[in-house]
């Protein structure tokens, strides 16, 4: 059977339509030359880099003289026709596609260097017919380059956290600085709500992430206090909480966010939609704890030295007890408890604040601790005893015969001169962080100027 002629042609003129469509619709820069040189194609992306239309190329008999300077244009038009002709000794990969930087100018006269790769075109029976020449800026590929390099960077070997989460607010990518960080596998987070792994100041953390999406995100990096939820199995590497909240350890994340979004259009005049938000972070935990613990350090050695300095001025010795106590309290704890070694007991000298919520001082009162209280182990092993009751205990104070609201107890021996002279007690509310290490070496720092001067109100007549 014969086709028809104008079936034939019919087809032909389809074939050129749709591959005129496919060129201009891809997103390089292409053209074309013939084994003569001349041009048979010019797409939209060239015309947009180089401002010459389709109709103002296709056609012409080479680049010279508008497309490539004069100079360039024989090394230019060689470069494109040996692609015809490529070195048999070369690889067949090489043999298809070669890569070249050149040249070309532009409709008002500027030159863009260009990178390009140019193909042999081969018809049916595999005789090369022309070279096709897909090209870009150099600049803005080099661009291109340095942001998936930064964006490798940034996920492989960055010396900062970073999880990107998408317009709904689930983690689509993290690298493995913030893996480590947040105690968890890049694997585990992927596809996730954050509200799958933090606690406390997660809303914080998703308001930023929203601002951030929609408008600007904050101006510089921010410092987020998140408690991770934890399922009891990861343990602090700092030791203890600090103060976070029940589920996981506290942290403090110093952070900076990104919008993530593409590049708008030349000819669209609508912002693009978002790919979401970049958070970048490093854990301060620890500095931030090291800064903290050196200003509370700092804060009590002031108070020591003037609660020092007013006793130094009290005639009797266990005023200048009394205003130790008055000092210790600021920023310490809500109550201070100084009982001394009677003769059937503890007996209560003196309490800051003078009075709890009302309730008249009970001083020279013995004080009838049940066995096994903290201030009697205390005073029976020599050694600080802390105690807690916190909020699942009500009444955990009244029990040891302390104020309603205290939560947590520092028990502190006083000794003087080789001789336990008593017990002095500092009671924290249910609402505050029970006593850490540091807090009991301050309580011990107090305890020794309380025993120093009741020990020598022992000595001193009084007035």
């Amino acid at each position: 059977m014969t086709s028809h002629p104008d079936i034939q042609s019919e087809d032909r003129v389809s074939d050129s339509r749709l591959l005129s469509a496919l060129l201009d619709g891809m997103d390089s820069a292409l053209f074309a030359v013939d084994a003569g040189g001349r041009v048979p194609h010019w797409n939209r992306q060239a015309e947009r880099l180089l401002g010459w239309s389709a109709e103002e190329a296709v056609g012409r008999p080479g680049l010279g003289g508008w497309a490539v300077r004069d100079a360039d244009a024989a090394d230019v038009r060689n470069r494109l026709l040996a692609t015809l002709t490529p070195d048999k000794s070369a690889g067949p990969a090489q043999a298809q596609a070669l890569d070249h930087e050149f040249a070309l100018l532009r409709r008002d006269g500027g030159r863009v260097l260009v990178r390009a790769r140019l193909s042999a075109i081969r018809d049916g029976d595999g005789r090369a017919t022309g070279v096709s020449c897909a090209f870009g800026d150099v600049h803005a590929r080099l661009d291109l380059e340095r942001n998936l390099a930064l964006s490798r960077a940034l996920l492989t070997d960055s010396s900062w956290a970073m999880v990107i989460v998408d317009a709904d607010m689930r983690t689509v990518a993290v690298n493995d600085r913030a893996a480590r960080a947040l105690a968890v596998t890049p694997v585990d987070m992927l596809g996730e709500p954050l509200a799958e792994f933090f606690g406390a100041g997660l809303e914080e953390l998703e308001g930023a992430l929203e601002q951030t999406q929609v408008a600007q995100g904050p101006s510089s990096p921010v410092e987020m206090w998140i408690t991770l939820l934890d399922d009891g199995s990861r343990e602090d590497p700092l030791g203890d909480q600090r103060g976070g909240l029940p589920g996981g350890p506290r942290r403090c994340l110093l952070s900076g966010f990104l919008r993530l979004g593409p590049q708008p259009a030349a000819d669209s005049g609508s912002a693009p939609a978002p790919l979401g938000v970049a958070w970048i972070f490093q854990d301060v935990t620890e500095c931030r704890h090291v800064a903290r613990d050196k200003a509370r350090r700092s804060f009590r050695d002031g108070q020591l030295a003037r609660a020092t300095r007013a006793a130094a001025e009290c005639e009797d010795p266990r005023e200048a007890a009394q205003l130790h106590l008055h000092y210790a309290l600021a920023g310490f704890a809500e109550y201070a408890l100084l009982d001394l070694v009677g003769n059937v007991g503890l007996v209560r000298m003196a309490e800051s604040p003078g009075a709890f919520c009302g309730t008249p001082a009970t001083h020279g009162v013995t004080v009838r601790y049940r066995p096994g209280h903290p201030a009697l182990q205390a005073l029976e092993r020599c050694v600080p005893i802390r105690a807690t009751g916190g909020l699942t205990r009500p009444g955990w104070g009244v029990e040891h015969r302390w104020p309603e609201d205290a939560g947590h107890a520092l028990c502190v021996v006083l000794r003087s001169r080789g001789r336990s002279l008593g017990v002095l007690t500092f009671l924290r509310g249910t609402g505050r962080r029970p006593f850490d290490r540091a807090d009991v070496s301050y309580g011990e720092d107090v305890a020794l100027r309380v025993a120093a001067a009741i020990d020598l109100s022992a000595l001193v007549p009084g007035p």
